[in-house]
């Protein structure tokens, strides 16, 4: 499950960065690799437990669902947290430098 909340929050933010590409003034590309790296990620996980004998996906304990969907959105919510620091540090609006420049 954490694979596939991944999955669509990497999707999402690659057409979001693909719509903005020219410019990419707000870095979502930055967003987007980070989502694609935690599925490429989950991706391996769940190949070395089909190697191990269990699936690739569990879906038999609902607890073992709820229990991945929630760091399926633990791991998208640190994504976009550290996603909007870097946007703070890059400041592509140039608000701090202008807040700050009196």
């Amino acid at each position: 499950m954490t694979l596939v909340i991944t999955a669509f929050a990497a999707v999402a933010a690659t057409v979001a960065w693909y719509a903005t590409a020219p410019r990419n003034q707000y870095r979502l590309s930055v967003l987007a690799l980070m989502y694609w790296g935690a599925v490429l990620m989950w991706t391996v996980d769940g190949i070395v437990e089909v190697i191990g004998g269990g699936a690739f996906i569990d879906v038999s304990d609902p607890a073992v669902v709820f229990d991945d969907a929630m760091l399926g959105m633990v791991v998208v919510l640190t994504g976009l947290i550290v996603w909007v620091v870097t946007l703070l540090i890059k400041d592509p609006k140039h608000v701090f430098k202008h807040l700050f420049a009196a």
